[in-house]
């Protein structure tokens, strides 16, 4: 495989060719069309010029391309030279040939169990290149125009039917329909199929010396017809897709100049410093570009938030080329937040990101006000894009974060697919993370549970070094959960509630698991049921294992007004609905009126006591609060004092207590309610 050592300028990067045909297009799949109406899933292709168009028409040759269905969400890329390839060697070890050879690749994203892209050769849909989880390899799936390329340039895996309908596509064949065949098809393999001038593929279910014996079916044809399709006379290059889409790409580049020029020239913000989230990635690689070209002569400085687990490639990178072009860097690290943390929570998973907060919001506030001055707003221009994720399918043209109440986030290149990004970077010249061309399609953090499984395998070749330490830590915490190493192997580690597809993927490796996320230092030892108190009333009593009586005090402010008894060891919260006490032995008892407003009034206890328990030291709740109830460090950890007006802005930003469901899956308080 090609790798990179150093940063590649967009003009070093090997353009890749591509190709022309028929068209035959998938439908948007409704999904993505509830998430984001207004995306969309089609680009345009110039078979003249024989390039991608991002408008209908062509700026060398004025002529109007032909439309050009994608997988959604529609967020097309260049292929790497590492995915090219990885395309260049299936094919050869499958057909013995490369019929693509230089020609540019696009890859269209869509969905799967893990990397799953399809692969567009001159605007034909040639196949999906995939990482298949089972087999932890990649294929590479044909579709019915890659077969007809191929079947130009090859005899390989060929089978040839006797004349038959035309109505093949779908059914299964036998032996006795079989006029010849190659000596190189084993069972499972995909095979390219010729029945007089019909031409397609499928899948054989024998090996071939089993073909003439079986008197079962031997193949299955997936698709078969009669129309031409060829590759495209003429090989492109990237810098004829720029000449092609200078127009559109000079407008879409005006537009997000111009909204980060609105709202950085209004009153409010004329005269603060405007700041540009800068990751190392492309996507921010573009953003800070075009703020420094919209807002020369402003104050403008890059954030990077070095959460402690980046690539080492990325932080050198954002360093470099703030250094490079002058660019006045503000980086603030997590440090050894995450590894610090990791006992409590766990590793983190696709629906449990507890790290962001901790390794990513709480830097951005120290960053912000170090910066910025306390309780002054922050501009900053950030390269979020709608096509991305579900998630970031319906962001605005500018947001406040929920979490860093200070700052309000501008996306100019919200609207922005992949690949316009990488046409900027290209025609800008600009250098970019070398880790794009090692294969990896967004950059992140190195063991985030968000990246592919496909990354995974890149990252433990690339840093052996860092994937030891990690890959010990998740061997480790396996065991402890009495899972089988390769619960870890595959990557079901990513997720605290697995989707279908995971669950049936763990059933097919032969995996049965579940597991719960317990913190060992907090534990509900016993819950009684809501029951009717001799007072009047009903009660909920409970056990609490690692809360001391200070610490309960440090936090319960934020139900009601505490007393406290040191003589008996008890600690007092009155409420308007119901009356909390704890006592130095562990003990909870929660009266109200009713059982509803028991059981409520305990889960709130219960929380507030997990989150001093559990506290990150992160810091973000104290930046949230807005009468300084709130005190955080670390010596002391989380005290909340009884200025707290309980409004409640601090529960919604705590990592604790987002996550505490999955947490502590055993406390289920339906029960509770229901007598």
């Amino acid at each position: 495989m090609r790798t990179a050592n150093k940063y590649h300028t967009a003009k070093e990067r090997p353009s890749s060719g591509k190709c022309v045909s028929s068209r035959v297009r998938s439908k948007p799949a409704r999904s993505w069309k509830q998430h984001g109406a207004d995306l969309q899933h089609h680009i345009f292709w110039c078979d003249h010029c024989n390039v991608p168009l991002l408008r209908s028409t062509c700026d060398v040759c004025l002529a109007e391309g032909s439309r050009l269905d994608l997988f959604p969400p529609g967020d097309i890329r260049f292929c790497s030279p590492y995915e090219k390839e990885l395309i260049h060697v299936l094919l050869l070890s499958a057909f013995g040939c490369d019929p693509i050879g230089s020609r540019i690749i696009l890859l269209n994203k869509t969905t799967g169990d893990d990397r799953t892209d399809g692969i567009i050769v001159d605007g034909l849909h040639f196949g999906v290149l995939r990482f298949d989880m089972r087999s932890l390899s990649h294929v590479l799936d044909l579709s019915i125009e890659g077969a007809k390329v191929l079947a130009e340039n090859t005899t390989s895996r060929t089978i040839v039917l006797r004349k038959a309908s035309s109505h093949l596509s779908g059914k299964k064949i036998k032996a006795d329909q079989i006029l010849n065949f190659t000596e190189d098809i084993k069972k499972g393999d995909t095979v390219l199929i010729r029945c007089g001038n019909l031409i397609g593929f499928g899948i054989s279910l024998l090996d071939h010396g089993h073909f003439n014996s079986s008197q079962d079916a031997v193949l299955r044809v997936k698709k078969l017809d009669g129309r031409k399709v060829s590759l495209n006379p003429r090989i492109s290059s990237m810098q004829d897709i720029i000449e092609a889409n200078k127009g559109h790409m000079g407008k879409i580049s005006m537009d997000a100049a111009n909204v980060i020029k609105g709202v950085a020239s209004r009153r409010e913000y004329r005269d603060l410093p405007v700041h540009v989230s800068f990751s190392g990635g492309k996507d921010s690689l573009v953003v800070l570009d075009l703020t420094m070209n919209a807002l020369k002569g402003r104050d403008i400085r890059a954030f990077f938030l070095n959460t402690g687990i980046e690539f080492p490639e990325t932080v050198e990178f954002v360093r470099h080329f703030c250094s490079d072009k002058g660019i006045q860097l503000k980086e603030s690290t997590a440090g050894d937040a995450f590894w610090e943390n990791l006992e409590s929570f766990g590793p983190p998973a696709k629906d449990m990101r507890w790290c962001c907060k901790v390794c990513k919001l709480a830097p951005a506030n120290r960053l912000i006000d170090e910066s910025s001055g306390e309780g002054q707003v922050c501009l900053t221009v950030d390269g979020k894009r709608r096509y991305e994720s579900f998630s970031r399918a319906s962001i605005s043209a500018s947001e406040r974060n929920p979490f860093v109440p200070a700052q309000l986030n501008i996306f100019p290149i919200r609207d922005w697919r992949a690949l316009e990004v990488w046409m900027y970077i290209y025609g800008k010249k600009l250098d970019y993370n070398p880790l794009y061309d090692l294969g990896f399609e967004r950059v992140g953090c190195y063991l985030c549970p968000a990246s592919l499984s496909a990354e995974h395998q890149i990252f433990s070749r690339l840093h052996p070094d860092l994937y030891a330490r990690w890959n010990t830590y998740l061997m480790e915490w396996a065991s402890k959960k009495g899972l089988p190493g390769s619960f870890v192997e595959h990557g079901l580690w990513r997720w605290k509630e697995p989707p279908p597809k995971i669950l049936k993927l763990a059933e097919e490796i032969g995996i049965k698991y579940d597991v719960p996320m317990v913190n060992e230092s907090f534990s509900v030892e016993s819950v009684s049921g809501v029951s009717p108190c001799t007072g009047g009333g009903f009660t909920v009593e409970a056990n609490i294992r690692g809360i001391s009586l200070q610490d309960a005090a440090d936090v319960l402010h934020i139900i009601g007004p505490i007393k406290t008894s040191k003589n008996i060891g008890m600690l007092l919260v009155s409420t308007d609905d119901a009356t909390v006490k704890f006592f130095s032995s562990g003990n909870l008892l929660v009266t109200a009126s009713d059982r509803e407003k028991a059981a409520g009034t305990f889960r709130q206890v219960l929380l507030q006591l997990m989150r001093v328990c559990m506290c990150t030291r992160c810091g973000i709740c104290q930046g949230i609060c807005p009468t300084g109830a709130i005190e955080v460090d670390d010596m002391r950890g989380l005290h909340i004092s009884d200025v707290c007006i309980r409004c409640g802005k601090c529960i919604g930003s705590c990592v604790v207590l987002k996550y505490t469901s999955r947490n502590l899956p055993m406390i289920d308080l339906g029960h509770l309610i229901d007598g």
